[in-house]
């Protein structure tokens, strides 16, 4: 039977069964329950794993069933991608409101783990723009969901990590663009406490705010890192060619090509390379999807894989939380070799479960050390636990079930809604 696997390669589970979402007259019938959705597999964990029931396969649903391109909406089937979407919608002069660091997810994952990007400080996440959606429950009942119909499978399903049901199709609002490009601004910021006066000046002025941490930096230049900032261009003419250029990591070895050293080097080239940068204008794929110009990047850590650790923390605990999780981490000789920092707004979700609250969210990848990597990781959930916080659980692969609740009050609420036939090896580990 093939492996389906999470991004991260952890953990590696693998269905009794594996079934593509086509005809579902009698999709529950003859297959074994409980039930997993899986889309594209660019969770970082196991919310889209299961090793006792049945795996459904969502990618077959990838119809365009209407796109108004006067007024900005589009109704796609549910495992469309949003690399499919937007090779549509940019053409005609619109994008998705809400994108995270990669374009090859699918729609239906988007409202499942309640996506968030770089404009979440100004507009929040992406269930803010869901208009409404079709879900498949598993005695055969399809129920549309909006604000105003079926209010309560609407506000679950949207950050509900796939256990309501099967979304079919969803109906999102599009913002208006000029053109493919973003105007970026960047700076550089010697230490962790540079980040915040920054952070508060141009997340003011600019729609799209995230920065890049050198997590290896100790000292006085603890946090060091890299402001980006953007906005949609209003650029008519002279606007720069593009072509995108995109390499494949060959092989997966079976240790990490990614060491202290070489990340040293490599983010104290990328951090004095972007110094005095100023401003310039990008494509949007390189500004919002770096990673993607690099099929199979996850190699890079072997076949163990690695972890990502996302948390966010509420606004008046999250200077000296980002300061005790980099202290935690510099004094555990394990190096996150990826950091990114941003601010979420004041906007409020639309999902009982959605991860975005306001404060401030930081994003760490590590290599899989095992228990030494899980020790750690029991240290950052205290610091989070004792200042509000919470983890992501699409970014999750190990969390116990006492952090999921304390991440997530309203986790009794949600519950009623759930499924009786859908669950995951996610959620089999924190109930």
């Amino acid at each position: 039977m093939a492996k389906y696997l999470s991004w991260n390669k952890i953990p590696k589970i693998t269905p009794k069964s594996i079934k593509e979402i086509g005809d579902s007259s009698d999709l529950f019938d003859k297959q074994r329950a409980p039930y997993t959705i899986y889309g594209l597999g660019r969770s970082y964990g196991d919310v889209c794993l299961t090793g006792k029931g049945t795996l459904l396969l969502s990618r077959g649903l990838n119809e365009l069933i209407n796109f108004d391109s006067v007024n900005g909406t589009i109704r796609c089937e549910a495992g469309t991608s949003l690399n499919e979407i937007l090779q549509l919608v940019t053409q005609q002069g619109w994008f998705i409101p809400v994108v995270p660091g990669t374009r090859f997810i699918t729609l239906g994952g988007a409202v499942a783990n309640d996506i968030h990007g770089k404009n979440n400080h100004k507009v929040g996440s992406f269930g803010n723009f869901v208009r409404k959606f079709e879900l498949l429950r598993s005695d055969g009942e399809r129920v549309v969901c909006s604000k105003s119909n079926n209010e309560g499978l609407f506000h679950a399903t949207i950050g509900g990590l796939g256990l309501t049901g099967i979304i079919t199709w969803v109906e999102i609002d599009l913002i208006p663009i000029v053109n493919n490009f973003i105007n970026v601004g960047i700076e550089g910021f010697k230490s962790i406490d540079d980040y915040w006066d920054i952070n508060k000046q141009l997340e003011m002025d600019w729609d799209y705010t995230v920065a890049w941490l050198d997590c290896i930096s100790g000292g006085s230049s603890m946090g060091r890192g890299i402001f980006h900032s953007g906005k949609h261009s209003s650029q008519e003419t002279g606007l720069p060619k593009y072509r995108e250029i995109k390499i494949t990591f060959p092989i997966e070895l079976p240790f990490p090509l990614i060491n202290s050293f070489y990340s040293r080097v490599i983010n104290s080239m990328y951090y004095r390379s972007n110094l005095g940068r100023g401003t310039l204008i990008k494509h949007y794929k390189p500004f919002f999807f770096p990673l993607d110009s690099v099929n199979y990047w996850n190699r890079a850590y072997g076949k163990k894989g690695f972890f990502q650790y996302q948390c966010v923390l509420p606004p008046d605990n999250s200077k000296v939380g980002v300061s005790q999780i980099l202290e935690v981490i510099n004094k555990s000789n394990q190096n996150s070799y990826l950091g990114v920092l941003k601010s979420f707004g004041n906007v409020k979700p639309e999902g009982i479960m959605s991860f975005p609250r306001p404060g401030t969210t930081i994003t760490l990848d590590f290599p899989n050390k095992g228990d030494q990597t899980l020790s750690l990781f029991n240290e950052l959930d205290s610091i989070v636990s004792t200042l509000k916080g919470a983890l992501y659980p699409a970014k999750d692969a190990r969390m116990s079930g006492e952090m999921f609740r304390l991440s997530f009050p309203r986790y009794n609420e949600f519950s009623q809604y759930i499924d009786p036939k859908f669950s995951s090896s996610f959620w089999e580990r924190v109930n």
